[in-house]
């Protein structure tokens, strides 16, 4: 049976009591032994003088969660994981917020780490997510992933 595509997008900014929301529901999943966590948060980084004040994230959806879905596959044959929780921001999201919610449970905590790890490289390389710079200027750039 195949999985349904599920949607890692949400519109404006990850709350904290979101993040707090989703490990408090894992409290029931006694096999589980270990979560892995990445937030990705923007930075107020000073460019040629300018100070970015957000990320304006767009994304081409139906391409990105269809490739979301192929990792998330090759990420649950690869890892012995529990479960697996991606969110990831659309819009102007303003320095110091979260844009980015990754979360891997397992029995044990080298594959959620790992997998953890593995899917936010692979989301920063592979969707076709773009982040334009928002300087305190009221100019902008497009970022570029590291």
């Amino acid at each position: 049976m195949e999985k349904k595509v599920k949607n890692i997008f949400v519109q404006g900014p990850i709350a904290a009591s979101f993040v707090a929301d989703s490990i408090q529901k894992h409290n029931t999943k006694t096999n589980i032994g270990a979560h892995s966590i990445f937030l990705g948060q923007v930075r107020n980084d000073v460019v040629d003088g300018k100070t970015v004040v957000a990320i304006d994230y767009t994304a081409y959806e139906e391409m990105a969660l269809e490739k979301m879905h192929v990792i998330r596959e090759e990420i649950f044959q690869k890892y012995p994981l529990t479960c697996m929780h991606i969110h990831h921001s659309l819009g102007r999201i303003e320095a110091g917020a979260l844009c980015l919610f990754v979360f891997t449970s397992s029995g044990h905590r080298k594959a959620a780490i790992d997998a953890c790890e593995e899917v936010v490289e692979r989301i920063k390389k592979e969707l076709p997510i773009w982040g334009k710079e928002l300087f305190d200027n009221a100019t902008h750039q497009w970022k570029e992933n590291s």
